[in-house]
């Protein structure tokens, strides 16, 4: 069954954090059906997401989202069914990892545990066809990670924060300012009326995590968010912009993606850049990366709605593992974290 020229549609299942996502797909690229409940209306009153409140969100309506992809008397027309196993909230994982369980075993159909940070590496395949090897670069609230992708099965971290993701420092960063959650599209919306040069003029920007050796993929975030607090405190209200500010920040934040990713492609050669995460929805990043094209540079991006939490993703991954015959069983975990990334380290 599991052959690359044979049929196969992929039952996928999203719940790591705030989105509770199912999609229907096949061989790995045609989406059939899918639908996503975000809870950000939910969490934005607390600047942020409650794990508690996620997991609880997350049982009240998966069995609605799932029945909106596919009706239960359908369920053994399926192949698998792909479940993000981690990283993530664990307590969002289980009711996930739960419910594709239960249905793995009712239809005696195949799971497939999917790696979160693959899923979304994954995403812009699912629009098109991406040569490898590639740099990759994962950029979302809760990662920020830099790969050397060789295929789908074969590929090496080259660097991660090793403080605060970028999607997180947005965040932290609209909380100062007031603006609400999520941080990420509301600074960007503000930034795109601004002047990032009004707040924070050339030669006063902030040296971020130079290009040492052992840091030359990394990244660095907090650092950024408390330059910027201290900054807005000093100046005082009623000389900044808030326009001006999100412009100032959004720039430096983007801006040391950018670095970091042009150290990958240049020091091995690659033309192929890949990004994906929450954070690749940002309209100055996207700006920016099409700008390489003109060298030679072939950059991929989803599209704006696939670039968050969503189950085409993993269902799409979920096919290319069950190709490789990676599947799992009723004693499948979820995991909370990556091993082989550890913050503070590097």
């Amino acid at each position: 069954m599991y052959t690359k020229e044979g049929l196969m549609r992929i039952l996928g299942i999203e719940t790591s954090c705030d989105e509770t996502s199912v999609a229907l797909v096949e061989d790995g690229k045609h989406i059939l059906a899918e639908k996503t409940f975000s809870q950000v209306a939910i969490h934005r009153e607390f600047d942020g997401v409650v794990p508690e409140i996620a997991s609880r969100q997350h049982l009240a309506t998966i069995l609605q989202v799932l029945e909106a992809v596919i009706q239960p008397a359908d369920l053994n027309s399926l192949d698998g069914i792909a479940v993000t196993q981690g990283p993530g909230l664990i307590g969002s994982l289980l009711v996930g990892l739960g419910v594709a369980k239960a249905i793995a075993y009712k239809t005696s159909k195949p799971l497939i545990p999917v790696n979160h940070i693959e899923a979304h590496l994954y995403a812009p395949h699912l629009f098109a066809e991406i040569p490898f090897p590639y740099v990759g670069l994962v950029a979302s609230g809760g990662h920020t990670l830099l790969f050397f992708v060789r295929s789908f099965y074969d590929y090496d971290l080259l660097g991660s924060t090793i403080d605060d993701a970028v999607g997180e420092a947005f965040d932290k960063l609209a909380k100062v300012l007031g603006l609400g959650y999520p941080g990420g599209p509301i600074i960007d919306k503000l930034a795109q009326q601004g002047n990032a040069h009004r707040f924070l003029p050339e030669k006063k920007r902030p040296q971020l995590l130079p290009d040492k050796d052992r840091d030359r993929y990394n990244f660095s975030y907090s650092g950024l968010k408390t330059a910027f607090t201290y900054r807005i405190q000093h100046q005082g209200n009623t000389s900044c912009r808030i326009e001006d500010i999100c412009a100032a920040f959004q720039r430096e934040a983007i801006e040391l993606l950018l670095r970091k990713s042009r150290n990958a492609l240049d020091d091995t050669g690659i033309k192929t850049f890949v990004i994906s995460g929450g954070v690749s929805a940002n309209s100055f990043l996207r700006e920016r990366v099409r700008e390489w094209e003109k060298e030679g540079i072939a950059t991929f991006m989803a599209p704006l709605a696939y670039c968050g939490d969503n189950a085409a993703m993993v269902a799409g991954r979920g096919y290319q593992n069950a190709l490789q015959g990676k599947f799992g069983d009723m004693r499948t975990d979820a995991f909370s974290r990556l091993e082989f990334v550890r913050k503070g380290k590097r």
